[in-house]
């Protein structure tokens, strides 16, 4: 017992009494309850305070931005929310056609990359092969780059697949075929589509996804694979049955986080496709903003805000037991 336990002081004996309720290790006085509790409240209001502001403007009726920073909504008018259902942009694009692009794009890639890099990470944990080493270190390379670094050859190399109508009935699919003269109409290419943007989208994800789940496989005992071939399963069943059921919390983990950076990727798919047909949420967010500051019609680009991340939370709150899980296991290797 410390000396100020001791202590008759009442303010002492206060200020240094243990209310963490720890029957061992380092008691936690009062006092630094309290300032810990203060610290989490600013972290708290800190994080809150911008978005009670974006969810005050989304209700608000008015497209001017507030003269003084509210946090509290003053009134409850779902008119932003009604018009960027309406019509997002002035662009003849609906708002479903929109977030089908979205979920099409994110899910999309999040689900190809996920498929790859298990197999891939598994073949890196399981195998003895010439190079391992070499490979890893080589898939680990495009994450020291940055993102919009690998944007330019992407888009050249994205860009050379063409299907082009040369005349006479003559389809060319560049780069494999030419037309004789000219490039010919071009009737797809592949860089100003969906399919180009994931692509370049999954080359993007495939190193953090692979690096991220080789670590998780690591610790999975070989024992259950090693028994399960002695009762008869071939390397398909091992893979399918033992191996990805036990890393399901890790590729949770790793598709959530894929999620949250495909939904709101903007760089790649703004520099890729020019139809509006095929612009996502993330991309119609900032046709919303003008010129200058007043000109932007806050209200419907909060409220557009607060409907793109809304997925995102959503996707948390169903794969929270998984994310949890994931994030946790696998520390220890064992």
């Amino acid at each position: 017992m410390t000396t100020n336990t001791k202590s008759k002081n009442p303010i002492v004996r206060l200020l240094t009494m243990n209310t963490s309720g720890e029957v061992g290790g380092r008691d936690l006085p009062l006092w630094k309850q309290i300032l810990l509790q203060l610290l989490t409240l600013f972290i708290a209001a800190e994080v809150m305070f911008p978005l009670m502001y974006v969810i005050t403007l989304s209700f608000s009726s008015k497209t001017t931005r507030p003269s003084s920073l509210e946090i509290f909504p003053k009134e409850l008018s779902f008119v932003a929310y009604q018009q960027v259902l309406d019509r997002p942009t002035a662009n003849p694009v609906t708002f479903l056609e929109l977030l089908q692009n979205s979920f099409t794009l994110s899910i999309g890639v999040g689900l190809i990359s996920l498929l790859v890099a298990v197999t891939a990470a598994y073949a890196f944990s399981r195998f003895k092969f010439k190079m391992r080493q070499v490979l890893m270190i080589l898939v680990f390379v495009p994450l020291l780059m940055p993102a919009i670094g690998l944007a330019t050859p992407l888009y050249l190399l994205l860009n050379s697949f063409r299907v082009a109508d040369c005349g006479n009935g003559v389809i060319a699919l560049s780069p494999f075929m030419a037309c004789d003269v000219g490039l010919g109409k071009v009737l797809f290419n592949l860089r100003d589509s969906l399919w180009g943007v994931g692509v370049a989208m999954i080359a993007g994800a495939l190193p953090f996804a692979v690096w991220n789940l080789k670590g998780y496989l690591d610790t999975i005992p070989k024992e259950l694979e090693e028994a399960a071939m002695i009762d008869g399963a071939d390397a398909n069943q091992i893979f399918w049955q033992i191996v990805i059921p036990l890393a399901i919390p890790q590729l949770a983990v790793t598709f959530f986080l894929g999620f949250i950076g495909h939904w709101q990727e903007f760089a790649m798919p703004w520099l890729f496709l020019s139809q509006p047909g095929d612009y996502t949420l993330a991309m119609t967010l900032y046709n919303m903003t003008g010129q200058y500051a007043g000109s932007i019609p806050w209200n419907r680009f909060a409220a557009m805000a607060i409907i793109v991340a809304a997925p995102v939370a959503v996707i948390y709150i169903a794969l929270q037991k998984q994310i949890v899980g994931g994030l946790t296991a696998g520390g220890v290797k064992g």
